[in-house]
């Protein structure tokens, strides 16, 4: 794996992961009792969104490094997975 290809797997993890863990630890205004005129009662009440991205570069950096033991020093790729229907 290039150090490009492998920029590009971490940054779609990363993404994937941030979308999966932005709704940890939120709070909404509707549960703080403290709902803030022109906006909807569901906003957080304190975004944080500097946590969730250092929880999201944490969980993002285990599931690449998972994903880089296993296809470069264990060997396995796509070609591994069985297929379930002939080739055509």
């Amino acid at each position: 794996m290039s150090v490009m290809s492998g920029m590009a797997i971490y940054f779609i993890i990363w993404w994937t992961s941030l979308f999966a863990m932005l709704p940890f630890g939120l709070r909404t205004q509707a549960e703080e009792n403290n709902i803030v005129r022109g906006t909807v009662a569901s906003a957080p009440a304190r975004p944080r969104i500097w946590l969730a991205f250092l929880r999201t570069t944490v969980v993002a950096t285990v599931i690449f490094g998972l994903f880089w033991f296993v296809t470069q020093k264990l060997g396995y790729g796509l070609d591994d997975i069985p297929h379930f229907f002939p080739d055509l």
